[in-house]
């Protein structure tokens, strides 16, 4: 979960036909396949050698159109370059219908429920509702269900699970999985993990895992197994990663008649009827991870006596935590029970980050069909597995906390300036400083501190001022004219400018809603309101190419931060010059008050039709209520007075 931050979204104005039309290619491009290099090969640049129209790299969940994909493209949306700047959403678009199409899947990754594509989660196996797909990911899964492709949104906060933890000053935890990840709870986090003994010793009996060398043989014997356990009236809990591979299990006992439930994400109404039977003797409980933690199974004393609750593990978790998290659902509280994994050459983490060689063993042996294998080189084999891909997803999260953190300073710098808006400061000195700061920005840009006054661009300059603060011309040229220096040229616009400031004030009078202190407060909220939010994008943008960087010898967190700090100057700039030429050509609209017309007595209308119920009177206005008559006043300064 920490790889991915968590996002606070609204609606962009973007049109969806994109996304349908990039769906429609993507069914008519074919994937293709990459060799992979060695790595003297790559060194030498060789290049390298692709077929079809896109391959696929299921270990980083990247797609890549092939040259034979571009043309398609190009060809599909009749332009010429598909790499010009103008073409990079349709760049963008279509490498996400790609990814819809070869790296999202249906019952495993989301459900399609009621018209609406709805998340699943991996680490839970439950539905997550209102949470969306970013980037336009969940439009692309949109189209490719045929379902309504909902606009895309627009971020307007984001913060990473770490930064959003270390925010609070007090932290602690208590899982039964934490000693796997100490390490890390102490580099992120600076907390220290201590292990607390069980109440009642263990005495679950944790097999070795059985490896087959197909899956549909490792499903063989899983029904096998779970047939064997319902016949002695042992309680079985078969954990599955995918709803996919929860149906399919459940069809195999259909066929052998086993009664079973089934727990996924579909029919997460009956959890708690389907956990509190789970461990009555002889049930069959087949669920995803929705029953892998947290999830205390009582058994009955025949449950007990039969050996206690048997866990079946249908295929190894990309974490070890998930997995013992499974196991954990067996032998507690002193209970007796049991576990066992099955696993097949086939299933992804054997196939994405096992090693080949165990094929190779395999057919070396020539094991027969069926035939489970039990060996401490495949256990280390399939630990080295997961190890390798724990190693891989805490390189994303402190990859990502990295580049958080120069977003986490900039943010922090962002929300207490929106915080003194929000508790009502009087933000009077912050408009001054503004002006002046807007001041001295526009005239270094223009005028060096060494060039002679008679070649100041004074041109250039009045084209940056004026349309910010409405100077009269000839005033503000008498100015930059008697001016002898940079400073004073400074000194005198500014005061020229505090005094435009203070006749603008001058036009809000006390009693006036709302006042010139309260529209300043609601014009500085807005302008670093609208510009984070575009700053947000433009960070994100910085982070996707800046990995380039190091095809320079560079470092890209480094270049990240440098180029991160001038974009926040800018960002800063930008709000203080919006916010000065906002705040210095407000007017007050004045609405006239019309006498109210003569209320209607009778009309030639037939009143013969039935009346409708009678309209309660209105509610008693109270004196700083706004005004009825939508003056915009309070109702004590306009009608109240007469």
């Amino acid at each position: 979960e920490a790889r991915t931050p968590l996002i606070i979204s609204g609606q962009s104005g973007k049109s969806t036909k994109l996304y349908e039309a990039c769906d429609i290619l993507a069914r008519q491009l074919e994937k293709g396949e990459a060799e992979e290099l060695t790595k003297m090969n790559a060194m030498m640049g060789e290049a390298v050698k692709e077929t079809g129209d896109f391959v696929v790299n299921e270990k980083d969940k990247v797609v890549n159109l092939t040259e034979e994909g571009v043309a398609k493209v190009e060809k599909f949306f009749h332009i010429d370059n598909l790499a010009d700047p103008e073409n990079l959403e349709i760049q963008h678009n279509i490498i996400l219908a790609l990814r819809a199409h070869n790296l999202m899947f249906k019952d495993q990754d989301y459900v399609v429920k009621d018209d609406e594509v709805l998340i699943v989660d991996e680490f839970t196996g439950r539905i997550m509702p209102g949470r969306r797909y970013s980037d336009g990911l969940h439009q692309a899964i949109e189209a490719k269900e045929h379902v309504k492709v909902k606009r895309e949104s627009k971020t307007l906060a984001t913060i990473t699970f770490q930064n959003f933890f270390n925010k609070y000053k007090k932290k602690c935890g208590m899982t039964g999985t934490a000693m796997t990840e100490e390490q890390e709870f102490q580099n992120i986090y600076g907390m220290d993990v201590v292990e607390i003994p069980t109440n009642k010793p263990v005495i679950r009996v944790d097999h070795e895992d059985a490896v087959f060398k197909t899956r549909k043989e490792k499903l063989h014997a899983v029904v096998d197994n779970i047939e064997e356990s319902y016949k002695k009236g042992q309680p079985v809990l078969v954990g599955t990663i995918t709803i996919e591979a929860s149906e399919e299990i459940s069809g195999l006992l259909k066929k052998r008649g086993i009664p079973h439930h089934v727990l996924n994400a579909k029919f997460h109404e009956l959890e708690a009827e389907i956990v509190a039977q789970a461990g009555v003797h002889g049930a069959v409980t087949i669920a995803t991870n929705m029953a892998g933690r947290g999830t205390d199974i009582k058994l009955d004393d025949e449950a007990k006596a039969a050996g206690g609750l048997k866990i079946i593990g249908t295929e190894r978790h990309e974490s070890r935590r998930i997995d013992n998290q499974l196991r954990g659902r067996s032998g507690r509280q002193g209970d007796p029970g049991e576990s066992k994994f099955y696993l097949s050459l086939e299933d992804d983490i054997m196939r994405l980050f096992g090693s080949d060689r165990l094929m190779g063993i395999f057919n070396s042996l020539g094991v027969a069909e069926n035939e489970e294998l039990h060996h401490k080189m495949l256990t280390k084999a399939i630990e080295r597995a997961q190890k390798k891909i724990e190693n891989n997803n805490f390189g994303i999260r402190k990859n990502l906390l990295e580049y958080d953190q120069v977003n986490n300073d900039q943010r922090e710098i962002i929300y207490e300036e929106r915080r003194k808006v929000l508790d009502g400061e009087n933000m009077r000195s912050s408009v001054i400083k503004m002006i002046d700061d807007t001041i001295d920005k526009n005239i270094d840009t223009v005028i060096s501190s060494d060039i002679n006054p008679n070649d100041w661009d004074v041109g250039e300059l009045n084209h940056l001022l004026i349309p910010i603060f409405p100077f009269d011309k000839d005033e503000i040229l008498k100015i930059e004219e008697d001016a002898s220096s940079v400073d004073e040229l400074k000194k005198n616009v500014k005061e020229a400018a505090h005094k435009l400031y203070e006749a603008k004030e001058a036009e809000f009078p006390e009693d006036v809603t709302p006042d010139i202190r309260e529209l300043e407060r609601i014009v500085i909220l807005k302008t670093i309101d609208r510009k984070w939010m575009d700053h947000i994008d433009d960070m994100d943008q910085l982070r996707q190419g800046i990995g380039l960087q190091a095809m320079g010898q560079r470092d890209p967190v480094v270049e990240y931060k440098f180029a991160g700090f001038d974009m926040f100057n800018d960002m800063i700039s930008s709000i203080q010059e919006d916010t000065v030429k906002v705040l210095n050509h407000v007017k007050i609209e004045e609405r006239v008050e019309r006498e109210e017309v003569a209320k209607v007595t009778g009309t030639n209308k037939d009143d013969s039709v039935a009346k409708g119920p009678k309209k309660r009177d209105e509610a008693k206005v109270y004196p700083n209520d706004p005004c009825p008559c939508g003056s915009g006043k309070k109702y004590k300064n306009c009608c109240g007075r007469k």
